[in-house]
């Protein structure tokens, strides 16, 4: 038995020096390449493969076949604006990542690698970066929420100087369906964003409170199988109560409208719409960055569902009578939820509820929604 126990040991020892070797090898294959000319090249060295592909968007039309130059797969790209890229690859058919690249990022169950590219100053690459600057601290934090019936986790952004004794404003921050507590950490690059906008002196030092959206699980993605009688009755935007107050219980936040404000992408700003409506005169500024705006699974219009559930009428009068400083509704032309905010903005005509609108191009993508929080960020408090 010994002698079996010696013989595992030595194996993980084995398999630890190899893992702790790899970290010191030398990859002479660099990717991504930051050309002069404001091009990318994206290299894989795959000798043996017969096929190498490269799907992301910094790929014109989205995907291409990659060049073989004796051992190296390349692909240059065409000049890329300021932005966060990412992409991955295929050899014969595999899906692959860079292996020369340590940057990469999930979204729902598909990893991708990423890169940035940065121009000047205050652009959106910049924005996405991290800098010399002072930065802001972010805890992962668990809370009670008696009305799921669950220990839950979500994560809290602290501006720099927070550990000094000042009271700060609170953004709540929601992310989208098949996101988690660290989609707006990781593929939203909050904590980049606020950071900067605050050293450039953009935006105001705030806390900013990610939660987990998704009311069946405590924590990290939905988990499809959890069984029907097993899930929680109540809703995530009819208990977010217990998330604000878990914020005031344990953090430095000054209260009231104008120091408190909600966003969210998709999913999240379809809580953002019910939680802003359910809790009038709570939140001084509201955004839906390509919200799903609904009361129910109907295919009526929202005018229509308004008029099904007169308590929902009654709600958004009650927000719009407590006067948020801002309702900014943004989206892209593109994006498969546009014709519900449509229907959103000429409800908000037809009652003459005041709000600003912001369209770009694209569609329901990470690279909008990074961009709809660093200009609602600078609006806030």
């Amino acid at each position: 038995m010994k002698r079996l126990y010696l013989l595992a040991a030595m194996l993980l020892a084995a398999v630890g020096a190899q893992a702790q070797q790899a970290i010191f090898e030398r990859h002479d294959t660099r990717s991504p390449l930051f050309n002069n000319d404001g091009t990318v090249t994206l290299q894989l060295k795959a000798p043996d493969a017969q096929k190498v592909g490269i799907i992301g968007d910094c790929v014109e039309n989205g995907h291409a076949e990659m060049t073989k130059q004796g051992d190296v797969w390349t692909y240059t790209t065409k000049v890329l604006a300021p932005e966060l890229y990412n992409y991955r690859f295929y050899v014969d058919g595999v899906e692959a990542q860079d292996p020369g690249n340590i940057e990469r990022s999930r979204d729902v169950r598909s990893f991708m690698s990423t890169f940035i590219v940065s121009k000047e100053t205050g652009d959106l690459g910049y924005l996405y970066q991290n800098h010399n600057v002072e930065h802001g601290d972010v805890a992962h934090v668990w809370y009670d929420s008696p009305g799921l019936g669950l220990k839950r986790r979500m994560s809290i952004y602290t501006p720099p100087g927070y550990d000094k004794g000042k009271a700060y404003p609170v953004l709540y921050l929601l992310h989208g369906a098949g996101g988690d507590e660290e989609a707006w950490l990781t593929l939203g690059r909050m904590a980049q964003i606020i950071d900067n906008l605050i050293a450039l002196g953009k935006a105001k030092p705030m806390i900013v409170v990610t939660p987990n959206g998704n009311a069946s699980d405590d924590a990290g993605p939905l988990e499809t199988g959890i069984p029907q009688k097993d899930r929680p009755k109540g809703t995530y935007e009819e208990n977010f109560a217990d998330v604000m107050n878990y914020v005031a219980s344990h953090y430095k936040i000054k209260k009231g409208a104008d120091n408190t404000a909600i966003c969210g992408l998709s999913m999240g700003g379809y809580h953002t719409f019910r939680i802003s409506m359910l809790n009038p005169g709570t939140f001084g500024y509201i955004g839906l960055y390509s919200a799903a705006v609904r009361l129910d699974r109907t295919q009526k219009s929202l005018e229509e569902q308004l008029a099904d559930h007169p308590e929902a009428a009654e709600q958004m009068k009650k927000l719009f009578a407590a006067k948020p400083h801002l309702y900014w509704i943004a989206i892209g032309k593109e994006d498969f939820l546009f014709g519900q905010n449509v229907a959103l903005r000429q409800y908000l005509d037809k009652m003459q509820y005041p709000y600003e609108y912001f369209e770009n191009e694209g569609g329901h993508i990470w690279r909008n929604w990074r961009i709809y929080l660093s200009m609602f960020a600078q609006r806030l408090f």
